[in-house]
């Protein structure tokens, strides 16, 4: 790791993750730890600076999350965000109350009161995004006001920013990591490097060097097994560590019958043109057995990822006793152990999701655990692909869920309705790539829907599927809009999917954002 680094205490924010990349996105290396730890504990991480981050609770209430006030005498460059500037002005002697006139939820305008290097290059009014229903009514001694927010009506201002006398802590109201604060980016960057004077640049490419190394020394002697699905995380850590350890990497590939049109064929050709052949284990038919008579979104995940779990223990035991294995790799990344709760992260924030990449397997397999890209997030893992020359079709893959097809077919799934949304999908998906789109959608997809429609065909009438296309654009899958496709790319794909997928007599477009429609269907 760098000598130079941020540490973001959680305290349950739902944008904590953001806070993080925002961060990282400076070249600043960046980790989240629970707001439990204590001043030693802080003192012995020896992080650059500190982030309190916001999150759910009042600082006044009885059990709300509270920081170790000794923390605040390291002389450690604090930035508190939302509740972690409440936070600061309620240990360091100022108030914090409800809002006596209204809470402050999205986009608002704050005046900022005095030139300050937390502002340096922006206007004097500058458009930011607020979440907070509880004020400061009075600053702590040895504080003074930098911003306010711009009330609306006969609204008095509210207090948005906030910094000490020695210019080492600093609280901001509304929130710079989301986007739509336009200039937040600018103020972190400000305070990151003109405020707590950081030099260093952090690049995720850089350590390709560095981690093939601290996987040879920790896997030496060691034989590694690991689930390659074709997508960007698992694909970057088998390269990652093959180049550690060459063929005592065995590397998985779990066809479950789910996939795209053609994916199981370009994931081992892709892997072959790498020097990592795979195994392959056909489990279609195991698969679809399981879903028979399933229409619950939740019940289909369980089955699938039990399922999952069970074909590759076998397929373990069976590698285990042709030669020895010690150890499982897997392509957590960063966003999985947040979400999971497993970052050292609040107790009291929501586990988002138990995601498939988190825990389970290792347990019941017996092997050592290794995750080598456990602390970089998506667009990190990204780069450190191309920086180990994996080819643009893996390194650029949109999205896929974890299990499949099967989140995109709503009601039962069958072998023949993957088939036919497998066609759908492909169209889509070269039509897309045809206008030259697919590197400007963020993710774009076709869903086969549980009801009929009437159609006509030549001279007769039809009954067939209806087949949803779902194409947005987003920055962090946290929030998406949905994508204005040309009217003359979604002819082309309605007119081919109701000509060449028989079954399909209709085709309709989601325009829905998230929130409040979730990306998936299901």
């Amino acid at each position: 790791m760098t000598r130079e680094w941020v540490c973001v205490l959680d305290f349950g924010s739902q944008y904590t993750r953001l806070i993080a990349k925002a961060i990282r996105a400076q070249e600043v290396y960046c980790e989240v730890a629970p707001p439990t730890l204590s001043a030693r504990e802080v003192q012995e991480r020896a992080p650059s600076a500190l982030v309190l981050s916001g999150g759910p609770r009042s600082v006044y209430e009885p059990g709300a999350p509270r920081l170790d006030p000794k923390i605040l005498e390291l002389g450690i460059p604090v930035l508190g965000i939302c509740y972690g500037m409440q936070l600061l002005a309620h240990l360091l002697g100022g108030r914090v109350e409800r809002s006596p006139h209204k809470a402050e939820y999205g986009v608002a305008e704050i005046e900022i009161a005095e030139d300050d290097p937390l502002f340096a290059g922006l206007g004097k009014r500058e458009r930011v995004w607020m979440s907070h229903g509880d004020v400061i009514t009075k600053l702590p001694p040895g504080f003074r006001a930098l911003a306010h927010s711009v009330g609306e009506g006969s609204a008095p201002p509210l207090l948005a920013a906030m910094r000490d006398e020695a210019g080492r802590v600093y609280g901001v109201q509304f929130h710079p990591e989301v986007h739509h604060t336009p200039h937040g980016p600018q103020m972190l960057h400000n305070w990151l490097r003109r405020i707590c004077g950081l030099r260093e640049r952090w690049r995720p490419g850089d350590l390709v060097g560095q981690r093939v190394e601290e996987l040879r020394e920790r896997l030496e002697g060691k034989r590694a097994l690991i689930a390659v699905s074709g997508g960007v995380d698992s694909s970057v850590a088998a390269v990652l560590v093959h180049r550690a350890i060459g063929e005592r990497l065995v590397p998985v590939f779990v066809d479950t019958g789910l996939l795209r049109k053609g994916e199981s064929e370009r994931v081992q050709g892709v892997f072959e043109r790498l020097g990592l052949p795979l195994h392959v284990v056909d489990a279609r038919e195991e698969f679809f057995g399981k879903l028979r008579g399933i229409t619950d979104p939740e019940a289909k995940r369980k089955a699938i990822g039990e399922t999952f779990i069970r074909v590759f223990e076998r397929e373990a035991r069976r590698l285990e006793q042709e030669e020895p294995l010690d150890v499982l790799v897997q392509g957590t990344i960063y966003s999985d152990v947040i979400e999971s709760g497993g970052a050292g992260t609040a107790s009291h924030a929501e586990v988002i999701k138990s995601h498939h990449n988190v825990g389970g397997l290792p347990e019941k397999l017996g092997f050592e655990l290794v995750e080598p890209l456990r602390d970089l997030f998506k667009d990190e893992v990204r780069e450190l692909g191309r920086a180990l020359g994996l080819p643009e079709e893996i390194v650029d893959e949109q999205p896929f869920p974890g299990p499949g097809l099967a989140v995109r077919i709503l009601g039962e799934v069958t072998p023949e309705k993957v088939a036919l949304l497998q066609e759908a999908d492909a169209i889509l998906r070269e039509e897309v790539r045809r206008a030259g789109l697919h590197r400007e959608i963020w993710q774009y997809f076709a869903v086969l829907l549980p009801v009929r429609s009437v159609a006509v065909r030549g001279d007769g009438r039809g009954y067939g599927y209806v087949v949803a296309l779902r194409a947005v654009h987003s920055r962090d899958g946290m929030t998406a809009d949905w994508y204005k496709l040309p009217h003359d790319v979604l002819a082309r794909i309605s007119s081919r999917i109701t000509n060449e997928v028989p079954e399909v007599t209709r085709v309709v477009y989601d325009i829905t954002s998230k929130p409040p429609g979730t990306i998936e269907w299901e």
